[in-house]
């Protein structure tokens, strides 16, 4: 099983849904960092279950453990451990997903490609094991705050099901995605989505959405020109998230409907910069970011655990019904926002360091203004 991700800053994870703890080892982060579990515990506290009456009520309040790379509130430059432990685990309540698949989870690949998966709230594959993403990611973003004084990195949710919200993404601040529950910067459709968030539980069902993201304060240069492009190593990361279905970067899809006159960011100097008048690039271009706002979006799908009879089979072969039960959320998104940022954030970080390696051997330092 791949288990880590990035080059430069790496990023292992390690745990299970219903095992003793979930948790990540980072390697690669530079040294005098300052970082501190509060700071962890406050990206964890987003993540976290039970956090209102859309997600799973598992009771987790998932503290965070520093096991290594950290003295006196800063980091070493040696690898830094995290734990959360896990406390509410009810593996009884999957007792019957031991047998049978559950349809559109990862059930069945998992036998299928090793012969032998823990059936206990679905293991690696369950969302849960992003615990350990996130708290990386808050790393991450001190890095990135320490090299970018500009730098900020904001997720929301911008559409369950049909409903879209209208969001200013070049004045959204974290604190207007914070007011509510859904994190949906739109107070108006942030209420429309809650209803109907709560009618698909009481049905026993479940539904999806999208998610969109911005950074700001990155400067040119980030991304490599081929293989590892920013755009590329980014829906990579979105990707990797359990549930994540989609992924399209600035125009994305919309730029098929376009012509090129429509779609070219033409070029401008404003105070001393190059910029661009548009950003349907959404700040990526040949692969290598431009200083312009990032943004992107990701698209979830339904989660597949659902109280609904549905047909499926034993592990036996043999043709069988199942009701899942356990405490699973109807939606993702909520939960998903501060995934994403942490996602993008490693990523960014990742780049981040690779770019400072190639202008150390240029003998000049990174420019991000």
């Amino acid at each position: 099983m791949s288990n880590t991700f990035g080059q430069l800053f790496r990023v292992t994870t390690f745990g299970e849904s219903h095992g003793g703890g979930i948790g990540v080892v980072i390697d690669g982060c530079p040294p005098r960092i300052e970082i501190s579990e509060a700071e962890i515990q406050r990206e964890l506290d987003r993540r976290r279950p039970g956090q209102s009456k859309l997600t799973t009520q598992r009771k987790e309040a998932d503290r965070c453990e520093i096991l290594s790379g950290v003295f006196e509130g800063k980091t070493l430059g040696t690898p830094i451990a995290i734990l959360v432990r896990n406390k509410d685990a009810r593996p009884e309540d999957y007792s019957e997903i031991a047998r049978k698949f559950r349809p559109s989870h990862a059930d069945y690949t998992y036998e299928a490609k090793y012969g032998i998966r823990n059936w206990q709230g679905g293991g690696r594959a369950s969302a849960r094991e992003t615990i350990g993403r996130v708290a990386a990611g808050a790393i991450a973003k001190k890095i990135l705050s320490t090299f970018y004084t500009d730098f900020e990195i904001i997720a929301y949710v911008m559409q369950i099901h049909e409903l879209t919200a209208k969001i200013d993404r070049a004045a959204v601040k974290m604190k207007d995605v914070e007011k509510n529950m859904i994190r949906c910067p739109d107070g108006a459709a942030a209420k429309k989505m809650v209803s109907l968030i709560e009618n698909v539980r009481a049905e026993g069902d479940s539904i999806g959405g999208v998610i969109e993201c911005v950074a700001r304060g990155i400067p040119p240069g980030l991304g490599e020109p081929v293989f590892d492009k920013l755009e590329a190593d980014l829906a990579r990361a979105m990707l990797s998230i359990p549930a994540a279905k989609g992924f399209e970067i600035g125009s994305g899809f919309a730029a098929t409907r376009m012509r090129g006159s429509q779609h070219n960011d033409a070029f401008e100097t404003r105070h001393g910069r190059i910029r661009t008048s548009t950003n349907n690039s959404g700040g990526v271009q040949g692969g290598i970011s431009n200083g312009e706002d990032i943004y992107f979006r990701v698209a979830f799908k339904p989660p597949a655990t659902i109280a609904l009879q549905q047909k499926t089979v034993t592990t036996s072969k043999e043709q069988t019904e199942l009701a899942a039960r356990g405490r699973h959320d109807p939606c993702v998104l909520p939960r998903a926002v501060p995934i994403v940022e942490a996602m993008a954030a490693l990523v960014l970080c990742d780049h981040a360091l690779r770019q400072r390696a190639i202008a150390i051997a240029d003998c000049r330092l990174p420019i991000a203004d």
